[in-house]
């Protein structure tokens, strides 16, 4: 294809207790043009609901752009030229996965410029390379509730349907966090029983989200990294306290500072401090990233 849209879903990871393992692929879009030219590149970069776009670089610095060079030389193929158009919905430094979606976004732009069917198996390493884990990138390759794993260099993914009564919204705030400045409050040993209470709670969990969403509050409790985390937001913190305590399966989205909260309503309730936040109903997608021909 020379000319071509990607659209490319939102995620949120972790889902409480399962840290760099649990995806879940969110119902809102970054999408990506894409056109060959004789040569060059050129990068239009529009603010489509991200809260702002303008650090966002323009020249082979760009996520998307080297997603899409590294894609290419693994398939053997280089384009003459690119102009992209890139707008983004995606709330940028938020847990919700902003950037593997674009890294996603350039993979299969790659795939499709070397005129190939996306390879589930390729991508994932190609899109989760860049991160380390692969999480995010699964989720928004995939779509659904996605377990990933790494074995040696390789990584993986299972990608599982949730409960169809399962809503999930989103609370934003307007600050950012950074996923590495959040990685490093994370202790290099944690306690044996904490461990041992999320490797159960983790368990649960995959039972809570495909099957029993009555079991989501005591799911989504987590003892690995939350409580680490929270003097990077206090507010995001508090909220989940503040939701738990009304009976919502709440956790920090990611490496924050959105709160996610997993109700069968599509509402939270008015509780204090959730007025700062810009509250989302966000279904979850089934169908993961997509390339149609322009």
């Amino acid at each position: 294809m020379t000319a071509f849209k990607i659209t490319v879903p939102a995620s949120t990871a972790n889902l409480g207790p399962g840290f760099d393992a649990f995806g879940m692929a969110l119902s809102l879009y970054d999408v990506v043009e894409v056109q060959v030219t004789d040569g060059g590149l050129k990068v239009e970069v529009i603010d489509a609901g991200a809260g702002g776009v303008a650090d966002v670089p323009t020249d082979e610095t760009h996520l998307v752009v080297r997603a899409i060079r590294r894609t290419c030389a693994h398939l053997g193929v280089e384009p003459p030229g690119l102009h992209l158009r890139c707008a983004n919905a995606i709330p940028h430094a938020r847990g919700l996965g902003s950037s593997a979606a674009a890294v996603v976004s350039g993979v299969a732009a790659g795939y499709a410029l070397a005129g190939r069917d996306l390879d589930p198996f390729g991508a994932l390493q190609l899109a989760a390379g860049f991160e380390g884990h692969a999480d995010n990138a699964a989720a928004s390759l995939f779509g659904g509730l996605v377990l990933a794993w790494c074995e040696g260099a390789e990584f993986h993914a299972e990608r599982l349907t949730p409960h169809p009564s399962i809503r999930p919204v989103v609370a934003v705030p307007a600050e950012r966090s950074a996923t590495a400045m959040t990685r490093g409050l994370l202790p290099p040993t944690v306690p044996h029983a904490d461990a041992a209470h999320n490797a159960g709670r983790a368990a649960l969990a995959v039972h809570a989200l495909t099957a029993e969403p009555r079991l989501l509050l005591a799911a989504t409790k987590d003892r690995l990294h939350q409580h680490y985390r929270a003097p990077a937001y206090p507010a995001s913190t508090e909220l989940v306290a503040t939701l738990r305590a009304q009976g919502v399966a709440a956790a920090v989205s990611g490496a924050g500072p959105t709160v996610l909260a997993l109700t069968t309503t599509g509402i939270l309730p008015p509780v204090p401090g959730v007025e700062a936040f810009d509250v989302l109903e966000l279904p979850v997608d089934l169908a993961g990233v997509q390339v149609a021909a322009q």
